[in-house]
């Protein structure tokens, strides 16, 4: 599933390509073809992302909400656009750029009050302006539950998934079998800081980057792919050496070094 770097990265670009546009929007497998219909010819005025969801507001109060899920995928086309491939349930076409959407868990209108309710169960986005930083503080430090699998849980920190999580514990050598009770303030606010700048790095290269480019002898920009992370699939830390261990947390597999974590 697309961590939040992906979402929000998504939602400034077509914000930037589609928006104040009036768009051509089609459903060629079928499933939102009513939804297509309604949208044919209207104009975009906004696209938001809020941790792994999309929020795209059409004129008149209209709000189609996106979710990719395991399997959604965003293919963006400039012209001339090509045939669509495999079941795209939605299709936007603007002025120079297209997108396809294949596969999403979902692809909906949706009322503000819906809007509302959705935001309303999510926790705070780091990538967000409004991040409700001591809201997610008081979740964390009052729960006894693991930080590895408080971190994956979307109702207190919205946008970060594995790969994160392992990086930004890794980061700050933190045990991910800590009680979130166990946390200083000052440690939260270093953990915090570590995956919002984590996150605004995904956005900026579009990919995950955690390595320091002093490090690595080169800009992330022209990082392989082996050298972007520190933590995350390693078989050795890359800080001290040691075998990174891997167990299961929070329903996903968690990675961390035994000698700089555990």
């Amino acid at each position: 599933m697309p961590e939040g770097h992906t979402i929000h990265r998504t939602a400034r670009d077509h914000q930037q390509r589609f928006a104040s546009q009036q768009l051509a929007v089609t459903s060629p497998q079928g499933r939102f073809r009513a939804g297509a219909e309604r949208l044919d010819g209207t104009t975009l005025e906004r696209v938001e992302a809020y941790g792994k969801h999309l929020f795209y507001w059409w004129e008149g109060d209209q709000v189609v909400h996106i979710h990719l899920g395991l399997y959604g995928k965003f293919r963006n086309h400039s012209q001339p656009i090509p045939a669509p491939r495999g079941a795209v349930r939605l299709r936007v076409v603007g002025q120079r750029y297209a997108f396809d959407l294949n596969g999403p868990t979902a692809c909906e209108f949706v009322t503000l009050e819906k809007v509302a309710a959705i935001v309303g169960r999510l926790g705070a986005d780091p990538l967000r302006n409004d991040a409700d930083v001591e809201r997610t503080w008081d979740r964390i430090g009052r729960s006894r539950v693991a930080i590895g699998k408080l971190l994956l849980d979307q109702s207190v920190i919205a946008g970060v998934g594995n790969v994160y999580r392992a990086e930004a514990l890794f980061a700050q050598k933190m045990n991910p079998d800590r009680a979130g009770n166990s946390l200083s303030r000052a440690e939260f606010d270093a953990l915090w800081k570590s995956i919002v700048n984590m996150l605004r790095v995904g956005v900026k290269y579009n990919r995950i980057i955690t390595a320091d480019p002093k490090v690595i002898g080169k800009p992330r920009s022209r990082m392989h792919a082996s050298e972007r992370l520190r933590c995350y699939k390693m078989e050795a830390c890359t800080a001290c050496g040691a075998a990174i261990r891997t167990w299961e947390l929070g329903g996903r597999k968690m990675f961390a070094c035994p000698a700089c974590q555990l």
